[in-house]
């Protein structure tokens, strides 16, 4: 390269990276443009709704389970209650409801048709934050027996462990689980062999209602 010509790009250098850098500031906003300008402005609401609705219809609520109801844009009704041993809950404006016996979706149309006298188009969210309704029993010979809460899919190993384990004369080769269906089933259980890594298909998870009995 020439004297004349390292001149003349030297001169031209600061305007060409100017350019350069205007140019590629254009494409930015351009492609920023692009990625927002085709998204209605009510979308993040939708999908936040969306989202927040669980519209459960398979799960039945229970006593004593713990239900989250929120009330859009009311904060005076929305909060956390637990469902009373007759099955109900009361909140403001809508009195006693029935709880106990329906799906959350049911529970929140019952809710918005008792709202509807007070609110315009009230939207109503029920979400169960604690089940307590769903529980196992075990009987018989173990430190503490009686009725516990059905969480994190608890085998049976699981609820003898959470009875206290056994007493002194447990029969642990015989301890049986009885489960209510369209007939009642007896399933065995013997704790010396799965103890031992034997029969492991033995260890079943517990299902509400199932009662274990340690004889």
């Amino acid at each position: 390269m020439t004297t004349k010509h390292r001149s003349v790009w030297t001169k031209q250098s600061p305007l060409v990276l100017v350019c350069a850098l205007l140019a590629g500031s254009v494409c930015a906003q351009e492609a920023a443009g692009k990625g927002t300008k085709d998204i209605p402005a009510t979308a993040d609401r939708e999908t936040a709704n969306l989202a927040a609705k669980p519209h459960n219809d398979s799960f039945v609520i229970g006593n004593d389970d713990v239900l989250a109801i929120n009330v859009w844009k009311e904060p005076d009704i929305s909060r956390s209650i637990p469902v009373r041993s007759d099955g109900k809950i009361s909140l403001p404006l809508v009195g006693e409801v029935q709880a106990a016996g329906l799906t959350p979706l049911k529970l929140e149309k019952d809710i918005a048709s008792k709202l509807k006298n007070y609110i315009s188009e009230p939207e109503v969210t029920v979400m169960v934050q604690q089940v307590n309704s769903q529980k196992f029993n075990i009987l018989g010979q173990v430190a503490r027996p009686g009725s516990y809460v059905i969480a994190n899919s608890p085998t049976v190993l699981d609820a003898i462990a959470l009875a206290g384990g056994f007493r002194d004369f447990a029969k642990q080769k015989s301890i049986y689980i009885l489960r209510q269906g369209s007939t009642e089933e007896r399933l065995r259980f013997n704790y010396k062999e799965v103890s031992q890594g034997k029969n492991l298909s033995q260890n079943i998870k517990l299902q509400p209602g199932d009662t274990i009995i340690v004889p």
